[in-house]
């Protein structure tokens, strides 16, 4: 397969039953570059075993004093290193593109999941675990399907040596046949051993992966409360455990080679000693004998492919499981999405919650529970992680988020959680989502009260160059502080101009100041187009249309904030930080 076809239009439906369906699947989508990697390969092998010929006739000829038989050993020479040099360039283009092919199949249907999932794919496996399938895992899988296509061509060039072997000499051709299959199979006992220990290392690679990714996500705190050097324990002793693994498993592939080399070994010397027996009586020529230990010396490079393919299988099959569990993830069940492309409009209604929030009105969501109000965000958005196949869907104009294809749902509803993700780049190509195009970035960034971050992103810009748009934002925006990026991220949200957006805590690190004017902005902006916003701060409720009360997961009042502070002590004692009262206070 041609590599400028990557990425692939569409890199297909993967059979994610098992780690060993998978692998067969993506072969499968190999069938064209692993025929193509055979050919070629059975070029170059056959260039390498049909040398001997020419090698032995060449030593019979010196003999036998023959200069025709010498001329005619040194043509054959050329003519087979020139197959084998000829095709080597092609056959090993053929196998690396069916490794890059495979591992760039994989890494598509990898981010295909991670959009479909969004924030829940994080949540049912860990961040770690993600990035070690998608750069580990992907490499393993991708080289046994390189290394398949080698071991078919060795293969089936091993078949001919012996045949002809066996019609070229049948005593010494019958010891091969029988030799070669029990040296092939004599690592198979070790097989499972090897497997094992590759499953553990694969196990402990990822939990070192786990722990490397939380403690660099998590820098800036542990060094705010001192705890580096607990987490630097804690990824040293996981590394120093990967790390034994890695030498018990490299121990058992040690020991395998280790095998095939002394029983290749000894099987050399058993036809050395019968084919100088069989020259003594006169039975075959020197040149015969040095042309039959050619073809078995030959024979090593399938024996260690096969190693090699054994080794890859085992590897690629651990790293294939874990890839399947990623890929077989679904938002719910398979009904999901099977409904109707279309962007419909109304009100938004949470039939678990009882939230209901009308078309075009600014709504604030009060939970007191962090963790909570971020489910409830996801809820609305169609992206819970914990939403059972018969548990009802939240509803937009009647119809079910989860019904609506993917495309479609995220058309319509836009949920920016607490801690949303900048990527490196410049400003301007931060801005370069999908948008309605009714909202203009500088617009989307004046509303958000971005200009001071633009002054500072100015200064960084070379000279003569003066419009901050152009600026470049490090990774994640690590070169901004905390509200900075909540308002970099905020105007993104509302460049996009969703019919609904949903807002997860969007000013928790902007000073009052700000947040006031962020709230205004945000109003303004957003005038007749349903905004939802969890927050418990007193200046963006001030301003919302309407606010809801959802301490237990389940909506407990409705109201202006005026008129719950007043009116409802559990609301006020979380947006003022007051002690909870207890029942009876609240009663």
């Amino acid at each position: 397969m041609s590599l400028r076809l990557i990425p692939f239009a569409d890199p297909g439906v993967p059979d994610t039953r098992s780690g060993l369906r998978l692998i067969l699947w993506l072969e499968h989508q190999q069938l064209r570059g692993q025929a193509l990697a055979i050919f070629w390969g059975l070029v170059f092998f056959g260039g390498i075993a049909a040398s001997p010929i020419a090698v032995g006739l060449a030593v019979q000829a010196v003999i036998d004093r023959s200069w025709p038989k010498l001329i005619l050993s040194g043509v054959l020479l050329l003519v087979f290193g020139a197959a084998k040099a000829g095709a080597d360039s092609y056959f090993h283009r053929a196998v690396v593109s069916n490794w890059i092919s495979t591992a760039s199949r994989l890494q598509q249907l990898l981010m295909r999941k991670a959009s479909e999932l969004g924030s829940l794919l994080t949540r049912r496996i860990a961040a770690g675990e993600v990035v070690a399938v998608s750069s580990g895992d992907v490499e393993k899988i991708g080289w046994f399907v390189e290394v398949l296509g080698r071991f078919t061509a060795a293969l089936l060039t091993s078949f001919a040596v012996v045949i002809g072997l066996l019609f070229y000499e049948p005593q010494l051709g019958l010891v091969v046949a029988v030799a070669v299959p029990v040296l092939a199979f004599s690592i198979v006992p070790l097989m499972g051993p090897a497997e094992r220990r590759a499953d553990a290392q694969r196990a402990k690679g990822g939990r070192a992966t786990e722990l490397a990714a939380d403690t660099v996500a998590g820098l800036r705190v542990l060094r705010g409360i001192g705890g580096e050097q607990l987490f630097l324990d804690r990824y040293r002793a996981a590394s120093q455990e990967y790390r034994a693994s890695a030498v018990r498993s490299a121990r058992m592939w040690s020991l395998i080679a280790a095998l095939q080399v002394l029983l290749f070994g000894l099987f050399l010397v058993l036809i050395v000693w019968m084919g100088v027996r069989m020259v003594s009586a006169g039975r075959i020529t020197v040149g015969e004998l040095v042309t039959t230990y050619g073809f078995i010396t030959f024979l090593l490079v399938p024996l260690h492919t096969f190693e090699e393919t054994a080794n890859a299988f085992i590897f690629s099959k651990v790293s294939a499981k874990r890839a399947a569990r990623v890929l077989s993830l679904r938002r719910t069940d398979d009904t999901m999405g099977t409904a109707a492309a279309q962007l419909p409009e109304g009100d938004l209604f949470d039939p678990i919650s009882g939230l209901q929030v009308p078309a075009g009105s600014f709504t604030a969501v009060v939970s007191g529970n962090p963790d909570a109000g971020g489910l409830l965000a996801d809820r609305l958005g169609g992206h819970s992680p914990t939403a059972e196949p018969d548990e009802a869907s939240v509803q937009l104009g009647g119809v079910g988020l989860d019904d609506l294809p993917l495309d479609s749902a995220r058309t319509v509803v836009l949920v920016q959680d607490k801690d949303p993700v900048l990527l490196s780049g410049t400003v301007r190509e931060l801005f370069d989502v999908p948008a309605s195009g009714a909202v203009s970035p500088e617009t989307a960034l004046e509303a958000a009260q971005c200009a001071d971050i633009l002054d500072v992103l100015r200064q960084s810009l070379p000279a003569g160059e003066t419009d901050a748009m152009h600026a470049v934002l490090t990774e994640r925006g690590r070169s901004l502080s905390g509200g900075q990026r909540q308002r970099i991220a905020l105007a993104r949200s509302l460049y996009v101009d969703p019919q609904v957006l949903v807002l997860d805590e969007p000013t928790s690190a902007v000073d009052a100041h700000t947040e006031a004017r962020i709230a205004d902005g945000l109003r303004l902006l957003r005038a007749g187009r349903t905004t939802v916003v969890f927050t418990s701060s007193p200046l963006m409720l001030d301003r919302a249309d309407r606010v809801v009360f959802v301490p237990d997961g389940r909506v407990a009042a409705v109201g202006t904030h005026h008129e719950l502070v007043h009116t409802n002590p559990r609301y006020r004692a979380v947006v003022t930080r007051e002690e909870e009262p207890t029942l009876e206070e609240s009663v």
